[in-house]
């Protein structure tokens, strides 16, 4: 898993409450156990129209959030099933952290086992940030894990707390594999003495 320390991006504003993982990459996407190839569903009933064309009127479809990397969102974001392909799908597009007042907990789980940052905030400091990226189209954010704060360049500073175990493990690229492999030593002992 890649680590995740400092990111600076183009910050996609989605104000929408309630993102459940169907609207995040819908159902008919997930036919494949690979990880890569379903940034082309993200958010494909909002970002095409029924002939296949992009939706205008979509905010990833407008030059300004083409190669966004932090997604803004509303409350209660990733809820509804729990499909791993929604972080997935999410991470293909270029996305490696989200910001929300709230997640869906599967979600928010299943964030951090794929080395994508969920940052959970106060609405009102969400809110800030929606109002920045309205103002300022192409607004960009670095989201700083190791001293756990979103900057801009026009004097935004908020802090954020992620548990200390999760941290640990995405600074240092650990998924459960990585975890595991770090008792490879103690493991082969132990099968030895079996």
């Amino acid at each position: 898993m890649e680590k995740f320390t400092r990111l600076e991006g183009v910050a996609a504003p989605l104000r929408i409450i309630n993102v459940d993982t169907d609207m995040v990459i819908p159902k008919q996407y997930l036919k494949t156990v690979k990880r890569t190839g379903l940034g082309k569903g993200l958010f494909s009933e909002r970002r095409y129209k029924d002939d296949g064309s992009e939706n205008p009127d979509f905010v990833l479809n407008k030059p300004a959030y083409r190669k966004a990397k932090i997604l803004v969102a509303g409350d209660n974001f990733g809820c509804g099933s729990s499909r791993e392909h929604a972080p997935w799908s999410l991470e293909d597009y270029g996305f490696r952290c989200i910001i929300a007042p709230s997640f869906a907990d599967i979600f928010y789980n299943n964030c951090f086992k794929n080395g994508m940052l969920p940052v959970q905030i106060p609405e009102e400091q969400v809110e800030q940030i929606f109002q920045r990226v309205r103002q300022t189209p192409g607004y960009e954010l670095t989201v700083d894990l190791v001293d756990q704060t979103i900057k801009s360049d026009d004097g935004l500073r908020l802090r954020f707390e992620v548990d200390g175990f999760r941290r640990h493990c995405l600074l240092n690229g650990l998924d459960d594999i990585g975890l595991t492999l770090q008792y490879e030593e103690k493991i082969s002992e132990f099968e030895k003495r079996t």
